[in-house]
């Protein structure tokens, strides 16, 4: 399917007025305001009209040239229809009528004609009125008033009336299009309003009047408001500050040049690339108060470009390097301080950034974004030095303003570096006591990392006794459920969604992967307090793999840790004086050991030797002096050669790869110890 003509715009109206709700319908008004106030722009009108109709249509008229009535050689069409009917076209897509101009893709007419139901034009021009309606893009003519009259196609421009030869203007009425725009579309009055202003201001001399005689007003009132501002965007600036101002309204000013390859069309319509040079007008007034909000109003040809673009980036990147230049000329930032950043330079200042070229280069339609890549150079080029002229001057009213904007900027960095350690501060604080951290955390009351250690407990029951045996003054207690993720297995997001895991990272306080920071740990060394059985390894084998992947400058630095709790306790019978009522033992071996040794000595102990399955079955004094107590406990820190070797056999035993997994289980088979069994 090939849409031709206006049709295309109908089918797509958000691609040319960005939508089709009451933002698309002000658009379309803006068009044809945007025509007259290009005629203001090259010095031809000083005048021009909004009226909203009392039967929902709108009206711009303006003194200027009139839209050239001739006819075109090549099309046999007069210029008002070609203007109104086809895309691309007409005097600003020619560049050959204004220098400067909002409206530079030739369809800003073509448009609002396509999504209107009726559109009237009238032009004042060569001592006549002409005249020529659209119904729905296509020309003809209406046998009555309103977009309802019977209507019949006709081409041609029709002659009206005389006039004064000294009379010139256009006049263009249109009905939006119901069925374009929904019924809850509606012009906004105070959006017009302030539309008005800033455009008399951004031109001045030029008088713009918005009449209402519809009733957009204020519980339905009608009325009219008339905008003129002679002193320019300097007094837009001032309009714009909303505080005390720190210095006078500034005004930087200067003009580059660029070249740039363009299509241009021959005689005989082809379309062939050709650099051409470019002038580029840039108007910047600024002004720095003494609040913290930065306001920056840019234009390119008084059109907004609420998006910015290339003349923003090259005006902020301007603005803060100048600033750095001069604080540092000063001597207002010390050696060792960073240079200011681009929210402490604009901090408190008001800027309006307009600049003026031919053809700029907008990203859509809407022209809310300037892409025109010279505009950043040569924006760039003329504030960096009317600003520093500014910033360097001697005069004594200039320094002194110059000195309290940039006393303001350094100690906007100065806040900005403070805030910023306050918070690091306050954040570490809030890890150390927010009750966000997992509400099983049995924390300790020290804030020296150094001193301070975290033990991961296997289980609830192990936790009950351990919270009775610890030193609360050191040592904090972090319980998980069973066997956590295996995290070799699993993705990263899958790993933080884990409770234990999740637990585990938000816990220590470093984050985890390649943020990782050692220096945010908040304890000095992080034990594994497991049961000494197959389930407890195979928990410590997972933890570590955890570690490995997630916090591995922990294992670096060695602050992590193996407890090492007893296998078995056995009781002497009467334990003489300054013998203990209890041995223990860590592996049968040092059972059988121990037991030996006894007998040969002569202690008696009872036959009933207790082996522990887990730390639960112990009592708060058993598992503080055999595991907890720093003095009588033993730990097993774990260095990168374990971590690596635990790595690869937990990859052997639970990797993704599982013929690895089955050869070594058939090859182990035959010399398994039936005896080392747990079970």
């Amino acid at each position: 399917m090939v849409l031709e003509g206006l049709e295309a715009v109908r089918k797509r109206p958000g691609m040319y007025v960005g939508s089709s709700d009451s933002r698309g319908l002000t658009h379309c008004l803006w068009e044809i305001i945007d025509n007259s106030v290009d005629e203001a722009l090259g010095g031809y009108c000083d005048r021009v009209e909004v009226v909203l109709h009392e039967d929902g249509s709108v009206e711009v008229a303006d003194n200027g040239r009139g839209i050239p009535v001739d006819v075109e050689p090549r099309t046999g069409l007069s210029g008002v229809e070609i203007a109104y009917t086809r895309l691309h076209a007409g005097g600003k897509f020619g560049g050959g009528s204004y220098a400067a101009s909002g409206g530079l893709h030739g369809v800003g007419a073509c448009v609002v004609n396509a999504l209107s139901a009726r559109l009237d034009i009238e032009i004042d021009r060569h001592g006549h009125t002409h005249a020529m309606s659209f119904h729905r893009g296509t020309p003809g003519r209406y046998a009555g008033p309103g977009p309802d009259a019977p209507f019949t196609p006709a081409p041609g421009l029709r002659r009206t009336a005389g006039i004064p030869a000294s009379r010139t203007g256009t006049r263009v009425r249109y009905w939006a299009d119901p069925r374009i725009f929904p019924p809850d579309a509606r012009l906004r009055l105070d959006a017009l309003h302030q539309r008005a202003r800033q455009t008399a201001f951004l031109v001045p001399g030029l008088t713009l009047v918005v009449r209402d005689a519809y009733g957009l007003g204020p519980d339905g009132g009608k009325g009219e408001e008339s905008f003129r501002f002679d002193g320019g965007i300097g007094e837009f600036c001032a309009y714009l500050t909303g505080d005390r101002p720190l210095c006078d309204v500034l005004r930087l000013t200067g003009r580059g040049t660029f070249r740039e390859t363009v299509p241009v069309l021959d005689e005989h319509g082809r379309s062939t690339p050709a650099e051409v040079s470019r002038e580029l007008g840039v108007d910047v007034a600024l002004c720095w108060g003494t609040g913290y909000d930065a306001t920056v109003k840019s234009f390119v040809n008084v059109i907004a470009t609420p998006k910015g673009g290339t003349h923003v980036t090259g005006f902020e990147q301007a603005v803060t390097r100048t600033v750095n230049e001069a604080l540092r000329a000063r001597k207002l930032l010390r050696v060792a301080e960073a240079d200011v950043v681009r929210d402490d330079a604009l901090e408190g200042l008001t800027a309006v950034v307009t600049v003026r070229l031919a053809e700029p280069q907008f990203e859509g339609q809407t022209k809310e974004v300037l892409g025109t890549p010279a505009a950043r150079r040569v924006v760039h080029q003329v504030v960096a030095r009317e600003l520093a002229a500014f910033l360097t001057s001697t005069r004594r009213d200039a320094a002194a303003q110059a000195r309290a904007v940039l006393d303001k900027v350094a100690a906007a960095a100065r806040t900005r570096v403070a805030a910023r350690q306050h918070r690091e501060v306050q954040r570490r604080k809030a890890a150390l006591q927010s009750s966000a951290l997992p509400a099983k955390l049995a924390d300790c009351r020290s804030g020296d990392v150094d001193r301070s250690e975290l033990l991961i407990v296997e289980g609830d029951s192990a936790l009950g006794t351990a919270k009775l045996a610890r030193n609360s003054e050191f040592q904090a207690l972090l319980p998980i459920r069973g066997k956590i993720l295996n995290v070799r297995r699993s993705s990263a997001a899958d790993m933080l969604r884990n409770a234990e895991c999740g637990a585990i990272i938000q816990v220590i306080g470093a984050g985890s992967g390649r943020t990782f920071d050692l220096g945010q740990a908040r304890y000095g060394r992080v034990i594994m307090m497991t049961d000494a059985d197959v389930d407890g390894s195979h928990i410590r084998c997972l933890l570590l793999t955890l570690f490995h992947r997630c916090m591995r400058p922990m294992v670096e630095a060695g602050r992590v840790f193996a407890a090492v709790p007893p296998l078995h306790r056995v009781e002497i019978a009467q334990p003489g004086k300054g013998r203990d009522r209890y041995v223990y033992t860590y592996s049968d071996r040092e059972l059988r050991d121990t037991l030996a040794e006894l007998r040969r000595q002569g202690v008696r102990y009872k036959d009933s030797i207790q082996r522990y399955k887990g730390l639960g079955e112990m009592d708060a004094d058993q598992l503080a002096a055999t595991t907890m107590d720093p003095r009588r406990r033993t730990l097993r820190r774990i260095n990168l050669s374990d971590l690596d070797a635990a790595e690869r056999v937990f990859d052997l035993l639970m990797g993704n790869d599982v013929a690895p997994r089955k050869e070594f289980i058939t090859g182990s088979a035959a010399t398994l110890d039936r005896s080392r069994i747990d079970a």
